[in-house]
């Protein structure tokens, strides 16, 4: 057997240590890759800015809603007026009537004897803000024939903004309450009653007159 020299087995045993540490390093290199690669991937920490956190590259929260409209009113809402009892024989102009005392549940007068083309005229009447749309009319007849109450504003030439058909009622002081629905009325105007009919007779007796809403 042939004896190897000392110089020749270091020369291999350095030769194969060389080629572990080699093997070696190649194997950290590859492990140091690795864990550089795992720690780019990995999320940086948030961010915290006083009370909210935020990730970079996290999707951004929806936006608030937007707030409804105020339903606060910009002014206060209009107050419906209170209307008077309008007396017939208190009107500014009574045209073509006379009054006489009345048997109508609160005494006093009426206007009585009223024939087609008559009128009482009210100036000055406030109807407010909240438009009036009814007259409460009180009224009698023993009349044979039929006739109609309009209420007009302004002119008596005007169109009726409202009007009822009244016929007897079982005597000259036998009332009764009849509602005359209206086109909506406010602001300030003068109120014309007036009084049609077929015939030229008289046919109604007026008591009071009085608007609503």
């Amino acid at each position: 057997m042939e004896n190897r020299s000392p110089t020749v087995y270091r020369t291999r045993s350095w030769q194969n240590r060389r080629r572990a540490l080699l093997a070696l390093g190649g194997a950290v290199l590859l492990l140091v890759g690795y864990l550089l690669g795992r720690w780019q991937d990995t999320p940086a920490d948030p961010v915290i800015t006083g009370q909210t956190a935020v990730t970079p590259g996290a999707a951004s929260a929806p936006a608030a809603p937007p707030a409804p409209p105020s339903t606060t009113p910009t002014s206060a809402e209009a107050t419906p007026v209170k209307y008077p009892v309008l007396q017939a024989e208190a009107a500014t102009e009574l045209a073509g009537v006379e009054t006489q005392p009345t048997e109508d549940e609160g005494g006093g007068d009426n206007v009585g004897w009223i024939n087609r083309d008559d009128y009482l005229r009210f100036d000055n009447f406030d109807f407010g803000a909240v438009p009036a749309t009814a007259a409460r009319i009180r009224v009698a007849s023993g009349a044979g024939i039929t006739g109609r109450v309009q209420i007009r504003l302004d002119s008596r030439a005007n169109d009726p903004v409202g009007e009822l058909s009244v016929g007897n009622t079982g005597g000259w002081q036998k009332w009764r309450t009849d509602t005359a629905v209206l086109k909506p009325v406010t602001g300030t105007h003068t109120v014309f009653v007036t009084f049609t009919s077929t015939e030229g007779a008289e046919f109604v007796n007026l008591n009071w007159l009085q608007f609503d809403h």
